[in-house]
């Protein structure tokens, strides 16, 4: 049976948490956290301060999490590459970018997330998983769950419930997974789907799987039950308390300096700008009085800031100069549709000729439309 209790309730933890270089003096050899938030921000903020400052040598720690909508994607990873931000932007989904590498996977309060915190000589993928099989199979013996080369989870040897990524530090390590119970399969394969062609990238692309929902299996399960029984195998296992301690990840009385990890794991110079150098070379045609026109567009994007930029539309169409300007004007502007708004509308302002107004307008949404 598992039993929670907040951390304000759990003296001994409090005095771990609070003084984190004492080395877990006080505490069990192995810790079973739950947090109370579905902020992905102020979740992922826990698992890099959990790393930055416990002390793991002889200490373990299972960390579960679940997030409200989100999109989250590798540190090496380009979000326009990897996942559908205008729909995103438009329905919204946040973006995360987590601190490890790996794919691209999408959270909402129907996927659980597991994290296993050990010292980099007991990090351990395989025998975490094996563990998180274990416990499905004793909640359900029948289901047909295994851990893979990849270190994925398999439903019926096809369908993908789990992914897993890892940060390896100097003295610290994690590993951690996703579990889908019961996410939204629509909202996951539309944002997971890049609408953006023309992309050049060298950042590390997601590899696309099949994927199920456990609940699909086994309608009788909950995301819920999947923790209790995850909890309770990991404890059995360590041979360590069988309790759920639940944590607020904003709280700064019991984690220094987390908020200010939360609003950097937000930035836009976190989510986007740390995107690999990447280049967009596209065309779009554009009905005009009757004729289609070819209008091309080449990109280089470097910190997420526009290095590069060329735009070959026909002369007779729209003035070369304008093309100049605007190009000019988005050098060093942010890629974002909101920037680039701001330059276009501002250039906009400036012509007076009502059809040059409007062609100006067409081009700036479909340059718009790349980010």
């Amino acid at each position: 049976m598992i039993i929670r209790s907040s951390l304000r309730k759990c003296f001994q933890l409090h005095n771990v948490l609070k003084v984190p270089a004492a080395g877990f003096k006080c505490a069990t050899r192995g810790l079973i956290l739950q947090s109370v938030s579905q902020d992905v921000y102020q979740n992922l903020a826990l698992e890099d301060w959990i790393h930055d400052n416990m002390n793991f040598e002889n200490r373990h720690i299972l960390f579960l999490w679940r997030n409200s909508s989100t999109v989250v994607i590798g540190r090496h990873q380009n979000p326009w590459q990897e996942c559908n931000l205008r729909f995103m932007r438009q329905n919204g989904i946040k973006l995360a970018r987590r601190k490890s590498g790996g794919g691209t996977v999408y959270h909402d309060p129907g996927n659980i997330n597991l994290t296993f915190f050990t010292n980099r000589k007991k990090y351990k993928r395989m025998e975490n998983l094996k563990l998180v099989v274990e416990a499905l199979k004793a909640l359900r013996p029948q289901l047909d769950v295994e851990a893979t080369e990849r270190y994925d989870l398999l439903l019926n040897g096809i369908f993908k419930i789990s992914g897993t990524a890892a940060k390896l530090g100097r003295t610290a390590a994690y590993h951690h997974c996703t579990l889908l119970c019961s996410a939204d399969k629509f909202i996951l394969s539309t944002v997971l789907k890049s609408p953006y062609n023309g992309i050049k990238s060298n950042a590390t692309p997601s590899v696309p799987a099949l994927v199920k929902n456990l609940f699909e299996e086994e309608p009788t399960l909950t995301c819920e039950m999947l923790i209790d029984a995850i909890a309770e195998e990991y404890a059995a296992y360590h041979q360590t308390d069988n309790h759920i301690v639940e944590i607020n990840p904003a709280d700064e009385t019991e984690f220094p300096g987390i908020n200010n990890k939360a609003k950097e794991l937000q930035s836009w110079d976190w989510l986007y700008g740390k995107t690999p150098k990447f280049s967009i070379s596209t065309s779009f045609n554009i009905v005009d009085e009757q004729s289609c026109l070819e209008m091309k567009i080449n990109v280089d994007v470097k910190n997420g800031k526009i290095e590069t930029c060329n735009i070959d539309v026909p002369p007779f169409w729209l003035p070369p100069i304008m093309c100049d300007e605007l190009k000019n004007h988005l050098i060093g502007s942010k890629f974002c549709p909101n920037e680039t708004t701001a330059v276009a509308a501002a250039l906009m302002r400036t012509c007076t000729d009502y059809k040059i107004h409007s062609k100006w307008n067409l081009l700036c949404e479909n340059i718009v439309s790349l980010m």
